[in-house]
């Protein structure tokens, strides 16, 4: 099951041309991201709690076509592949039926600055994000 995500685009989102500032992606997905993995039951609070965190350790991202201020746009998140202490997940962009931006982001869980690995339980909620 894959997670859904609207982005509606304000002024502030975009550059001098009215196009929206490619790092804004980023920002796009880190909060699908975000919402995605409470979504499935994990809380990162709590992992806070325990020194724990999810932190990006591998990005790799495409631009096919630009938004605009006003658009509508769909982020849909889903896990590729969850290892001992890491989780990839494909993030795709869409304004109505186009695709217009798509990542692949490596998401590592580390604790003081060093991998540690992914609980079975996390591991269990992640895998409800399997596309």
């Amino acid at each position: 099951m894959t997670h859904l995500f609207q982005v509606n685009i304000f002024y502030e989102d975009t550059d001098f041309a009215g196009i929206v500032y490619h790092a804004n992606y980023l920002k796009f997905i880190e909060r699908a991201r975000s919402r995605a993995i409470s979504h499935v039951g994990i809380s990162q609070r709590d992992l806070k709690s325990k020194k724990m965190f999810f932190v990006v350790r591998k990005l790799s991202a495409d631009f096919f076509a630009p938004a605009y201020f006003e658009d509508r746009l769909l982020v849909i998140t889903g896990a590729k592949q969850i290892k001992n202490a890491s989780v990839t997940l494909q993030q795709d962009i869409f304004k109505g039926s186009e695709k217009i931006f798509s990542a692949t982001v490596k998401l590592a869980m580390v604790s003081s600055s060093k991998p540690v690995r992914l609980s079975n339980l996390i591991r269990e909620k992640l895998n409800q994000l399997r596309l």
